[in-house]
């Protein structure tokens, strides 16, 4: 007889406290370590994190090769070895207990055959099938409940009962043919074979349970092992990236204090590593910035020295020449019409070179940040139609204002920075210009009445607009205060008139111009930016809008610049409603104010 696998399917189990008012320092200290821990914990989720995470892994993925691995063979060897004792001793037995039988033996014969194969020492259950002398079926097996012909598998009686042809590869035409097979929750190996010759055919069937157990064991003995392995590595990635990571944190920190200003930042080099190179080369790089920063303050502040000098040098021609321009002004009528245009055109350009010079000194103090702020209340209604009627643009431009909004700001400022964005749209865009007054974040904001300043005639409408202005009507050209009276323009502002405090100050200039181009539209704040490549000759300096920005930051606010779908652009301020935290804070107070400029630069 010769052992033969057949294809079965093998089944091998494998706290919170709170402190009152006297235990405030120890409830302060309490709160600081907790704060260190949190901020210790968010620095875990960091490169030290990764580290430990991708050790862990690497660890993990190797134990449980290694495990599984070992498990494996292990088993493997333990079944192979449980599953040849048996089988070796099974063929044994089958031949020694039938050899004494007749061809046709009786059940008692069978039955006692299968008693003496059962009581060996590989303790298996076992099934003999013959036919008696009267040509009958007999079947005899040492435990009814657990091992009978219905229990043997069909594919391997079907194997065991095949004869096969007798040649020089095969000697045998029976052979041993096993099969594992889970019984309820125990796993058994059934085995097969016939006599040959002639005899009876018998079966086993013995319990692998002591072997699946020792199996499990050997499986929770690699998995502790495993867990260990993973704590290990744990531990090992965690004083690795110590190791790794402290010259990182410490080229971090100084990495802030140089983008902090601290030029001089330089790190403690060691070694002669990576860490090492990338310690020389942070070094250096920083060393050249320093360098390079130095040069570049000293060249701008060479350029401030050389404006502010020039525009107080030209300051004083100017006067002179303005004086006398302004002669020929006035002597313009009795001028030889020949002359009178070129008179004209002296008068025009000296004034563009005296708000030219203007605007650069104000520039200048911006830049050397002695720009100052004097506040005041001021009634945002108020000064806005002030700017228009300063400047005759009562009949080009719509005012929406709620009567009674004040804010603490500089109204020479404001006056500047609402002169460059409504001149810039009446000069750029397209008339009616619209102005809107809104709050944001104020209590009490309410849709109140509003101020109309010309520009819509007696017909205009009264509706809400795209910018959120309406148009008045203003039957003389003057200004036409909705619900204002006489007092109340006198003082400036009724009792009831919103105070300066927390909130917005929202202004909306729009125009019904072409709009702004897109390529144009990032730069309309920068100095001297012409759209025009060629750089055409304007009546602005191209500082007007620079101005106006600038004179909003130092209110603590902001300008921007946008086209609207229905066409035409919009500029919006922001500025707090109380700039008082600014006038006293960190600035470089002290530097002259200069005039109030009505620049409508800004180059679209």
């Amino acid at each position: 007889m010769r052992e033969r696998a057949t294809g079965g399917a093998t089944t091998d189990d494998g706290p919170g406290g709170g402190t009152g008012s006297a235990g405030a320092p120890a409830a302060g200290r309490r709160v600081l370590r907790m704060l260190g821990r949190a901020s210790g914990l968010l620095r875990w989720t960091s490169l030290r994190l990764r580290l430990v995470v991708v050790f862990a892994l690497v660890a993990l993925t190797a134990a449980v090769s290694a495990s599984g691995i070992a498990y494996w063979l292990n088993r493997n060897t333990v079944l192979d070895r449980t599953q040849n004792a048996v089988l070796k001793d099974f063929r044994k037995s089958l031949e020694d207990s039938t050899r004494s039988l007749p061809l046709r033996p009786r059940c008692t014969e069978l039955q006692d055959a299968a008693r003496q194969m059962a009581g060996g020492p590989q303790n298996y259950a076992v099934l003999l099938i013959g036919v008696d002398r009267e040509g009958k079926d007999c079947a005899a097996t040492t435990h009814k409940d657990l091992l009978t012909l219905k229990n043997v598998p069909t594919s391997l009686r079907s194997a065991v009962d095949e004869v096969r042809p007798v040649d020089d590869s095969n000697r045998y035409s029976h052979h041993l043919y096993w099969q594992r097979k889970q019984v309820g929750d125990s796993p058994y190996l059934v085995a097969g074979a016939k006599v040959i010759g002639g005899g009876p055919t018998g079966y086993m069937m013995k319990s692998l349970a002591t072997e699946r157990q020792d199996l499990n064991s050997l499986a929770w003995s690699l998995g502790i092992a495993t867990a260990l392995a993973l704590v290990g590595s744990a531990l090992l990635a965690q004083a690795a990236a110590t190791t790794v990571l402290r010259p990182v944190q410490r080229l971090g920190h100084a990495a802030r204090q140089l983008g902090e200003g601290r030029l001089d930042t330089r790190l403690r080099v060691t070694g002669t590593d990576e860490l090492a190179d990338l310690s020389r080369t942070f070094n250096r790089t920083a060393e050249r910035l320093e360098q390079r920063v130095e040069e570049l303050s000293g060249r701008e502040a060479a350029s401030r020295r050389f404006v502010a000098d020039m525009s107080h040098e030209l300051r004083t021609p100017l006067t002179a020449i303005t004086a006398v321009s302004e002669v020929l002004e006035e002597e313009a009528d009795s001028l030889d019409p020949m002359i009178a245009p070129a008179v004209q055109l002296v008068v025009s350009e000296t004034r563009r070179l005296n708000d030219l010079v203007e605007n650069l000194m104000e520039v200048t103090r911006f830049d050397a940040g002695t720009a100052r702020l004097v506040l005041d209340e001021v009634d945002v209604a108020d000064q806005v139609t002030a700017c228009i009627d300063a400047r005759a643009w009562l009949d080009a431009v719509e005012l929406d204002a709620d009567r009674g909004t004040v804010a603490r700001l500089d109204p020479r400022r404001l006056d500047v920075i609402l002169a460059n964005l409504i001149g810039n749209a009446l000069k750029h865009g397209g008339s009616p210009v619209r102005v809107s007054v809104r709050t944001e974040g104020v209590a009490g904001d309410d849709a109140g009445g509003s101020t109309a300043v010309g520009g819509g005639g007696a017909g205009a409408p009264a509706g809400p607009e795209a910018d959120g202005g309406p148009a008045g009507g203003a039957g003389d050209g003057g200004p036409e205060r909705s619900g204002w009276t006489a007092d109340a323009e006198q003082s400036g502002w009724t009792e009831d008139a919103e105070r300066p405090g927390s909130g917005t100050l929202v202004i909306r200039v729009r125009d019904h111009g072409p709009g702004i181009p897109e390529e144009v539209l990032p730069h309309v704040f920068d100095r001297f930016y012409k759209a025009s490549a060629s750089r055409p000759r304007s009546e602005g300096s191209g500082l007007g809008l620079s101005i106006a920005l600038e004179n909003a930051h130092i209110h603590g606010g902001e300008i921007t610049a946008a086209n609207l779908p229905e066409g035409g652009a919009v500029f919006t301020l922001r500025l707090p409603m109380d700039a008082s935290p600014l006038a006293g804070g960190d600035r470089r107070d002290g530097g002259p104010q200069g005039p109030a400029g009505e620049g409508t630069e800004g180059g679209r």
